[in-house]
Parts: structure tokens; C-alpha cells; sequence
């Protein structure tokens, strides 16, 4: 919501601009908004193949609806979980995984845990997920940077369109003006597009994906430790290696 808010507010405040300059309908272009918009999609598809474009919308919106984690909070449940399943026995995690469907990837390695997998097979399939994740996460922030570069230089190429329509009509009057407006808006649609839509989204869309790769691996890390039946406090140990100092584990102290 604070994302949506954020550029929400962000288009209230340029729109009031325009409306207290007494010109609100001067700012709408439709051949503007065909140059940037279009134009912007159109080359930003060609940075991609075929079957990312098709993995990177839904990745995205993923991403963009995420909600962060604290990476201390998920370590600790990590430890309390592991506690449980060294006074219950590993067939305890069985319970444990169902109530885990927020939690796809933690419910699948406890999944693997209980059905005997060894933990060596459980770190190669985790692992593998997690690189898989983290590729198609890279390339939806990087799909949202591309568009960013693509819009204002869009923006460009239509005020050099309108430049050179005002110059090849300076002997009609009548002509002048309708030019110059293409020229100046499509360099403003340009830049509103990158830096009011397009450049939040994709440091948004950044900092959750790093923030699920951190999660992801604590999960493997407990659920490794878990699978090779360790003492908690041996996991306590090697999360806080994994931690910023401030968001150390003192679970057993």
C-alpha cells in the first residue's frame, strides 16, 4: 500500500501544479503519450527474450506485493522450530509444514526433511531453487531499469520530432505551436514515466528481493540443521554468522 500511496501522492501533487497554471488539457498529448509510452515498452522488449517476458510479470507482481521479513524474527522462529524437532522427533515437522503456506520454500525443505531426504540432496534442491528465484527476481528489477533508461531518451526523440516539425513550418504560424507542445511533452512524459512510475517500482522491486534471498537462506540453513538433527545452538550460531550484528540471535541467553 505504501508503494501505491507514494506514486499515488506523487501524481496529486503534479496534477495540482497543472491545475493551479490554469492549463490542465495543454498537458494532454495523445501523440506524446504514443512516442514515450508505447516507444518505451516496445524497446524495452527487445532487451528480453521471449520466455522472460513471459516468467517476469508475474515474478514482478510478486515482488512488488511482497512483505518484508525481519531476518532476526525468522531466525528465531528457525530456532524454535528446530527445538521442536529435536524434543519431538523429526516426523513432528510434518504438522509444522502445514501451517507454513505463506511460506512455500520453508515448507517445502521441512517437507523433504520428513520424507527421509538427506540433507546433501536437501541443500542441492534448495539451492537450485533459490538461484532460480533469485535470476527471475534480477531480471524483473532489471526490465523496470531498462524501461527507466528507455523513457526519457523516448522522451527525446520525440521533442527532436517536434523541433523538426516546428523548423520545417516556420512560414505557417498556425503550425508552430502544436510542435513545440509535442516537443516539450514528450521530454515531461518521459521523465515522469522513469522517475515518478518506473525507478520506485524497480527499487522497491530490488530491496524485497534481497530481503527473500536473505530469508530463504536462513530457511535452508535451519532446515539443513534441522535434517541433520543438531543442537539448536549450533543453529543459533550459524544464523548469527549470517546476521548483521544488530539483528544477532541471543535466543539461548
Amino acid at each position: 500500500m505504501i508503494t501505491l500511496l507514494g506514486i499515488v501522492l506523487g501524481f496529486i501533487l503534479v496534477i495540482s501544479a497543472i491545475i493551479i497554471g490554469g492549463s490542465p488539457l495543454a498537458f494532454l498529448n495523445p501523440p506524446s503519450i504514443l512516442i514515450v509510452v508505447a516507444g518505451t515498452i516496445a524497446i524495452t522488449v527487445v532487451s528480453f527474450s521471449i520466455k522472460d517476458l513471459m516468467n517476469i510479470p508475474g515474478a514482478l507482481f510478486r515482488m512488488l506485493a511482497y512483505q518484508p521479513h525481519n531476518p532476526r524474527d525468522v531466525g528465531v522462529s528457525m530456532i524454535q522450530i528446530a527445538e521442536k524437532a529435536r524434543s519431538e522427533g523429526i516426523l513432528s515437522m510434518a504438522n509444522v509444514a502445514k501451517g507454513l503456506h505463506h511460506e512455500p520454500f520453508l515448507q517445502k525443505g521441512l517437507n523433504l526433511t520428513v520424507d527421509g531426504t538427506k540433507p546433501d540432496d536437501i541443500e542441492k534442491i534448495m539451492q537450485n531453487e533459490i538461484n532460480y528465484t533469485q535470476s527471475i527476481q534480477s531480471k524483473s528489477v532489471d526490465l523496470l531499469r531498462r524501461a527507466a533508461e528507455v523513457a526519457p531518451a523516448m522522451g527525446l526523440i520525440g521533442t527532436l520530432i517536434g523541433l523538426v516539425q516546428m523548423l520545417g513550418n516556420l512560414s505557417d504560424p498556425s503550425t508552430i505551436g502544436p510542435a513545440m507542445q509535442v516537443a516539450l511533452l514528450t521530454t515531461f512524459y518521459g521523465a515522469v514515466l522513469a522517475h515518478m512510475i518506473l525507478l520506485p517500482l524497480a527499487s522497491k522491486a530490488e530491496r524485497n528481493y534481497q530481503n527473500e534471498s536473505v530469508m530463504n537462506s536462513l530457511y535452508m540453513v535451519g532446515v539443513l540443521s534441522i535434517g541433520r538433527e543438531e543442537n539448536p545452538r549450533r543453529l543459533e550460531v550459524q544464523l548469527n554468522a549470517m546476521l548483521p550484528q544488530y539483528q544477532r540471535i541471543t535466543y539461548f541467553e
